[in-house]
């Protein structure tokens, strides 16, 4: 189940996404997000689930990575479909204790349950496609802006960054500890939910100290490199928007207006 787990990851390449200027990726990813909660149509879905599956396969990550992704949060996606199934009013196809299972509701909870997946695939997309160093150089690039307001651009870019990093160092982790444990006989999938709770005592432990350390060890080679916050910080690599990004801008806009007419078209 750990291993399964792929938040943080980068998959290096040269394909259309990894060429794209982090700045737009980000952008386009929250406009994508913006746009799955808001053409909420069957039909915009469709193109929706379509566009993301193209950019799965132009992405130069295999797809059994990406979709790997899914897994563990397989049981939300699950559960929202079950609650929706059970709690919607229509015309019910089957009944289950004191639950009428609608048509409707497994038509909504399918939808919502998509746009569950979508969410997922595209920011998986986005770290899979982005080294953390540019993730880092983009957040700080568009917060940059707000430093007026008061906002830590570079701070705030680099805490995101740095925990998106680990998340994959605490899993392993985690893993290797797992492992440590059983092979001296605790047993994590048998006994009450106390007795679970419990064996988890040998794991947190020995984690959250891996975790302080890796911590102190960072702070060390950080101060080591001189390093005093973004002030006076130069790039050794500028970000710069290509022809690349206005295309992908371009396409995006068509896009949007196609999900408008198809939305507006339905309602």
């Amino acid at each position: 189940m750990l291993s399964s787990i792929t938040i943080g990851q980068y998959y290096p390449g040269n394909s259309l996404l990894h060429r794209l200027d982090p700045r737009v990726k980000l952008l386009l990813l929250l406009a994508f997000m913006v746009e799955i909660f808001v053409f909420t149509a069957a039909p915009a879905y469709a193109v929706l689930s379509a566009m993301t599956l193209l950019l799965m396969l132009n992405s130069g990550v295999p797809l059994k990575i990406i979709m790997g992704s899914l897994k563990p949060l397989w049981w939300i996606i699950a559960f929202t479909f079950l609650i929706h199934l059970c709690s919607t009013p229509g015309d019910a196809f089957a009944q289950v204790w004191i639950f009428a299972l609608t048509w409707e509701g497994a038509a909504r909870g399918g939808l919502i349950c998509l746009r569950l997946v979508l969410l997922i695939l595209l920011s998986s997309l986005l770290t899979f496609t982005t080294s953390p160093l540019k993730l880092t150089d983009a957040m700080e690039a568009l917060l940059r802006p707000f430093k007026g307001l008061g906002v830590p651009a570079h701070e705030l870019a680099m805490m995101m960054t740095i925990a998106l990093r680990f998340v994959p160092t605490l899993i392993e982790e985690t893993d290797r500890i797992m492992k440590a444990q059983q092979s001296r006989g605790v047993d994590f999938s048998e006994g009450s939910l106390l007795k679970r709770a419990q064996n988890m005592v040998p794991i947190l432990v020995p984690l959250f100290l891996s975790a302080f350390r890796r911590a102190d060890d960072l702070a060390l080679a950080m101060e080591a490199r001189c390093y005093r916050g973004g002030e006076g910080r130069t790039q050794m690599k500028a970000l710069r928007v290509s022809q690349i990004d206005f295309v992908a801008v371009g396409a995006f806009l068509l896009l949007t207006v196609l999900l408008a007419a198809l939305y507006f078209y339905t309602v």
